[in-house]
């Protein structure tokens, strides 16, 4: 059967995202409204009037939660934000009705499939998280804390998305930059060049500027984005998030967020933080050790390494010991041949084809593909990958429409902010690490229940998948397929094998730095700290080696507290899996069609319908473990082997 994806407006936006949203707003109430007067009793006819009820709910918020965004235009963000907080005032208003709790739970289990077991589960799971087997009066305050909460999210957002920053420079504080990165920045009429907070100047800046006081500040603008807006913000979702905890019968946020995912409770998110902090602590302290020699050849007196030092001086050490420039790197990863490379590996790996086609998009940066498997189209993804002002800051996948079995066609969004020419390896990393959240929505997305479509997991498994995939951009025969120079020739494979060795230095601080970001992410919503700056910089004191710059407020710009809340672990805990899972590929054959195919039927292809746990034993043959994690961490460059 053959599915049309989404025909996107070529103008109109406004009229078309409110009559989209509007239409399936309508359309949810009315099927639950003739369900609630209806008999009930067909326990199926019951679960498949809920499915097309959140059809349509989740097509509604996934349209407005993607153009609130990424669309250009202010007043259409505006709208979508608005129409998001309708969406979910009506999500809250069927999570809370008591009488579809009802009808919901009468239904017989007697007859139904697994699959319908286990939706039926998870209904019911969460309507009682939501609140609907509590007293009128706590659920009329559950539902204001639901609908605050939509905009202060939304508030966190915008702030952060909205304040880019930029600083004036003198030509002189270029120097160390890449010649493109200096002819992007042209001398202004007074002599200045001036340089900005968003991801294509903040992160070549803060690697290469050798002028130190010039990182410096440039860091503390980009690490006190936000601030002082987002500062009564974050007091206020967190206390909102305890307080909607408290009245469901939890001890804390962390403890509530945490019940349905793999980890399980709050107290084992600090059990786990705890234990990849200590696990990574002698790398952690040796990477810190050789930065900080390095650091004291500029500055004999210089006592330790700060967050505007970290980024410079491992590039530093990297070519110096390494004989690995970045700068020289970049001259391999050409933007448009880096795109064209992805789809031809995960192709060729998955066994797709990504056809180009011409559609209406929201933007002309943005480039859509129709992705067949096989003779049958199974998805259609769009990239929008460089920054522009009032975009989204950061890297994610964005769902444009859940793929349902015979219904509709999975449709997926890549948001990026990468620079139109020479890429950075690591930005290289990171398309290949988003790529895979695409590709699970897509290869995800043939499901009956639209609670299980696509990136449907519990969500301390939702990167493990995308963690995996960015091995296939270390691997000198995969980038040799597409990494050229501008003569044509391609990456050496000895360069790569350097990048590979220059990159376990480093990677100690890394985790540890990871690990600080989790703590925050926990400890903010366990503690709700009156001075949250204070508690911010103890925490990176005490877990990430490299402490917060004073006058900073990271917390103010950690976009994550909004969509991850306590739960930023998530990418420590996923990357203890994904290396169990990439153990599983043959490292000489990353091509090899068996292993990916079993991959994709048993990890991605399968979306939310199983457990993650089972997920994982079904592809590895047993439970996983930490032993390829720690093993990688404990992995000592040949530099230092020799």
């Amino acid at each position: 059967m053959s599915l049309e994806p989404l025909a996107l407006p070529s103008a109109d936006w406004s009229d078309w995202l409110s009559g989209y949203v509007q239409d399936r707003l309508h359309t949810a109430t009315d099927i639950l409204e003739r369900l609630k007067a209806g008999p009930g009793g067909d326990s199926i006819a019951v679960l498949d009037a809920w499915n097309d009820a959140d059809i349509a709910l989740r097509g509604a918020s996934s349209v407005a939660g993607l153009f609130a965004e990424v669309h250009p235009d202010a007043e259409v963000r505006t709208l979508a934000d608005e129409l998001t907080q309708r969406i979910d005032r009506a999500r809250t208003d069927r999570d809370l009705d008591r009488a579809l709790y009802d009808i919901v739970a009468a239904t017989e289990t007697g007859g139904l499939d697994e699959q319908a077991l286990r939706m039926r589960a998870h209904v019911l799971r969460d309507f009682r998280r939501t609140g609907v087997d509590r007293d009128e009066a706590t659920r009329d305050r559950l539902r204001e804390i639901s609908e605050r909460l939509v905009v202060l999210d939304q508030d966190f957002g915008r702030a952060i998305r909205e304040d880019v920053r930029e600083l004036r420079l003198t030509p002189e504080q270029l120097d160390g930059l890449p010649a493109d990165f200096i002819a992007a920045h042209p001398v202004d009429a007074d002599g200045t060049v001036t340089v900005n907070t968003d991801y294509p100047d903040y992160l070549p800046f803060r690697t290469y500027a050798r002028d130190g006081e010039a990182r410096r500040a440039l860091t503390v603008e980009f690490e006190t984005r936000g601030w002082p807006a987002n500062d009564a913000v974050l007091h206020e979702m967190l206390e909102l998030r305890a307080e909607k905890a408290r009245l469901l019968g939890f001890e804390s946020w962390p403890d509530y967020d945490a019940d349905v995912k793999m980890i399980g409770s709050g107290t084992a998110i600090a059990e786990f933080i705890d234990r990849i902090a200590a696990a990574a602590d002698a790398a952690g302290r040796r990477d810190l050790e050789i930065l900080l020699a390095r650091r004291r050849v500029d500055d004999p007196a210089a006592t330790g390494i700060d967050r505007s030092e970290v980024g410079y001086y491992t590039e530093v050490v990297r070519g110096e010991q390494f004989d690995v420039d970045a700068r020289e790197v970049r001259r391999y990863f050409d933007f448009s041949r880096v795109r064209a490379g992805l789809l031809e590996v995960t192709g060729r790996l998955f066994g797709l084809e990504y056809r180009p086609v011409e559609v209406a998009c929201w933007h002309d940066d943005v480039t859509a593909y129709d992705v067949y498997s096989g003779d049958e189209r199974c998805g259609r993804i769009y990239l929008d990958l460089h920054p522009r002002d009032g975009k989204y800051k950061h890297a994610a996948q964005f769902d444009l429409v859940g793929g349902i079995t015979d219904r509709l066609l999975p449709e997926g969004v890549l948001v990026c902010n990468f620079p139109r020419g020479l890429m950075e390896h690591r930005d290289v990393v990171t398309l290949f690490h988003e790529f895979g959240h695409l590709l699970h929505h897509v290869l995800g997305g043939r499901q009956r229940w639209a609670r299980f479509s696509g990136v449907a997991t519990e969500w301390d498994f939702v990167e493990a998948p995308s963690q995996m995939l960015e091995e296939w951009a270390w691997d000198a025969t995969i980038l040799g397929t597409f990494a050229r120079d501008e003569t044509g020739a391609a990456i050496p494979a000895e360069l790569v094998e350097r990048m590979r060795d220059a990159r376990l230095f480093g990677q100690g601080i890394g985790v540890r730095t990871q690990v600080a970001y989790s703590a925050v992410s926990y400890l903010l919503h366990r503690d709700r700290p009156a001075d949250q700056t204070a508690a911010v910089q103890a925490a990176m004191d005490r877990y990430g080696l490299i402490g917060a710059l004073p006058g900073t407020h990271f917390q103010t710009s950690f976009g994550h507290l909004a969509g991850y809340s306590s739960a930023y672990y998530t990418y420590m805990w996923s990357l203890v899996i994904a290396k169990d899972l990439f153990s599983a590929f043959d490292s000489d054959d990353l091509f090899d069609p068996v292993v990916a195919q079993r991959y994709r039927d048993h990890i991605l292809a399968p979306g939310g319908s199983r457990d993650a746990a089972d997920l994982v034993t079904g592809f590895l043959g047993r439970p996983f473990t930490f032993d390829a994690f720690t093993a990688w961490l404990d992995q000592l460059p040949a530099r230092a082997r020799s």
